[in-house]
Parts: C-alpha cells; structure tokens; sequence
C-alpha cells in the first residue's frame, strides 16, 4: 500500500454515523467509537481462562488532544490520555472499561473503584483479584466474597472500618507487623522505615504468617508484590511494539490501542497452546508479530487482481501468489508491462554519495593521482 493512501485511509476513518452521532453524544461520550468498542470488549473474556490471580488496575493511553474525558495522570509516564480500568492476568486483558469522566447529569460518582472492580471481575469464579488502595476497601472484599472471589490489595489509611491500633507508626521497630483480624479479613500494617507504615487488607489469607527474610515481611505483601503488575507490564510490552501513530482524534486513538491489546493478547494464547515455540530466543514477541502481520495480508495479496508498479512491491505480490497457486503460469501481460530491474547501486568509495558506480569522477582521479580527494557533483562510470 502507497503511504500517502494508507495517511488517507487514516484520515478517513469513522467508527460510526457522523449524522447521528451528536444525538448519542448527549448521552454517551464515547458515542464515536462506542459500538466497535463494546463488541471487542465482548469478546475478550470467551478467548482465554485466566490463572486464579488477577490483576485490576488502570492504563493511560497516551493523548494530549482535545477529548471530553482526557485525564491527568502525573504517575504515569504519559501523563496525560485517556483511562482505562483493567482486568488482566499473565498481562492477557481479559475485560476492559473506559473511563469517561463524570456522567451526562454532572454528579460525581461514589463508590468508583468498588463498581468498577465488581464490573471488570464479573464472571470470575475462584480466582484472587489484586488492587491497590484506590479500589480496595472492607465493603469491597464482602463483595467479592459472594462471588467466591478473594483479594488482596493496599488500603487507604482514611477509611472509617481500620482500627486506630494499627494507623499508628511512632514508637514502632523497624520492620514489624501488626495483624487484625476478622471472620473473612486479614488486616496487616507494616513498618518498612521508621514513622512510615502500610496497610493491607486480604480475604485470602487467614492468618499472620511472616517471611524468613531480612526485612520480615507479611506473606500477604509478597503476595501483593508479586501480582500487582500485571497491568504495568501490559503497557510496557504494548509500548516496545506498537501500532500508535501521531494523530489529534481520540477515537483513533482507542482504535491503536484496541490493536496492541488484540496482538499481545493473541501472543499470550499462542505461547500457552506452543510453550516450547523458540523457548531460547529473546525477540520471539516481535518475531510473532511479524507472522502475524504477514498472515494477516496474504489472502488480501492472493486475491490481489494487479501488480504493483514499484519492483520491490510487485516481487512480493507475485512470490504470494505463485505460491497459492504453484500450478497455475505466470500472467505473460504481467510479466511485459513490469518495469525492468534496475541496476544494483553502491556507495561511492570516496564521497557519501550513492551512486550506480564504485567511484565518482573525483574518486578516478584520486586513485591515478593519488592526491587529496576533490567532491564534484558529476558521477560516471570507470573506463
């Protein structure tokens, strides 16, 4: 494809019906992409069953053009774009919800991170969900419970159901542990620096088990630790290959990011079904997306009724071809009207110039004289 049509294809793409999009704006903001969006989204959960520990978080896509819902960010290395809530597991987005700011009638919502985790583990059975302290909370965890769903995750210190007991630090040995407990929760406030402490609150574990370590930390913080980046490192792996491109319309935007996901979610599953597909190689995930590009043309190719006028182009639709069809000959209209191939070019041996000879007219007279090499423009062949 021609840059300059693949730059209009781009430019001319819509997600829905302009003429009635401003109707569907009045109360949904994400009316310009909401229906390719909402089918995506559906079909996510069908095409992997997730290990027992999940992780909710948030992902900023990077933005900063004009959009309704753009958020401010300042942890984030973007910092500004737009928010999504995200269930994952082994970085595999299993369920997804944008985040598009404060409703149509202008009241802010309560309880945010408490619907929002209820909403993206919703057909989960069994499983662990690890948040941090901006979803987490005591009414959370019962929740979860009658879903047969435990979870583990930091908590805000400002919440009315922690016991004063644990809030306070002064006084305190570095590297201690405090534990509350309930029936169905586990709290724990540990100390990692003087006067500096953290709270946790599990439905997993039961008891106040602490490690061997140096730094005796509870089990419930390693377990914390070890599951709470599963969203991080989505954004991470999504960042080093990515099909994002410079453009001021947020529903493209989305768009970019619905294909990232899509590809490293189809690496996931194709690592789970061939675990030992180049087991010892470190760039298998851009090898895969590479396979996964070229399976994706080829029958557009194979289908393809003309050549491409540029060489390089053309060899590639004709290989394609004769491929599909090995037993069928070469189009002979084809073969007459492709253009000749041109001669190979190499670079002048004494200037930066790349021409179709080894050396340049100043290069000939370098080499007979051999004195200091002149630069001239005029380039011809070695007699």
């Amino acid at each position: 494809m021609p840059l300059k049509l693949f730059h209009t294809y781009s430019r001319l793409m819509r997600f829905d019906d302009r003429e009635s999009r401003p109707a569907r704006c009045m109360t949904d903001k994400l009316a310009a992409i909401r229906e390719v969006w909402d089918k995506w989204v559906e079909r996510l959960p069908y095409l992997y069953n997730p290990e027992p520990d999940v992780t909710v978080d948030e992902q900023l896509v990077p933005f900063r053009g004009c959009c309704p819902f753009q958020q401010y960010m300042p942890s984030k290395p973007a910092k500004y774009g737009i928010k999504s809530w995200v269930a994952s597991e082994s970085s595999y987005a299993w369920k997804m919800q944008v985040y598009t700011g404060k409703s149509t009638s202008g009241c802010p919502e309560k309880n945010q991170g408490l619907r929002v985790v209820l909403d993206v583990t919703e057909g989960l059975r069994g499983h662990n969900v690890t948040c941090d302290n901006f979803f987490n909370s005591y009414e959370l965890g019962q929740q979860l419970l009658k879903r047969k769903i435990a979870m583990v995750g930091t908590v805000r210190k400002n919440k009315p159901e922690l016991p004063p007991a644990l809030l306070g630090s002064k006084e305190r040995e570095v590297f201690s542990s405090k534990f509350a407990f309930t029936p169905t929760t586990t709290l724990v406030s540990y100390l990692p620096k003087k006067n500096k402490n953290v709270v946790l609150l599990s439905t997993l574990h039961k008891d106040g088990d602490t490690s061997d370590r140096e730094d005796r930390k509870p089990i419930i913080i390693l377990e914390f630790n070890r599951n709470k980046g599963g969203v991080d490192n989505l954004d991470k792996v999504i960042g080093a290959y990515s099909c994002r491109r410079m453009t001021a319309r947020w529903p493209l935007v989305i768009f970019h990011n619905i294909i990232d996901v899509s590809s490293y979610n189809a690496f996931v599953i194709w690592i789970e079904i061939n675990p030992t597909w180049m087991s010892h190689k470190h760039n298998k995930r851009r090898v895969f997306l590479e396979q996964l590009g070229k399976a994706l043309v080829t029958p557009l190719i194979e289908r393809r009724k003309h050549v491409p006028r540029t060489e390089a182009s053309a060899a590639v639709v004709k290989a394609i071809q004769s491929a599909a069809a090995p037993d069928q000959p070469e189009d002979p209209s084809t073969t007459a009207t492709s253009p000749a191939k041109p001669s190979k070019r190499k670079r002048c041996q004494f200037c930066p110039q790349t021409v179709k000879h080894i050396l340049c007219a100043a290069g000939v007279r370098n080499i007979s004289a051999k004195t200091v090499h002149l630069h001239t423009a005029l380039h011809v062949p070695i007699s």
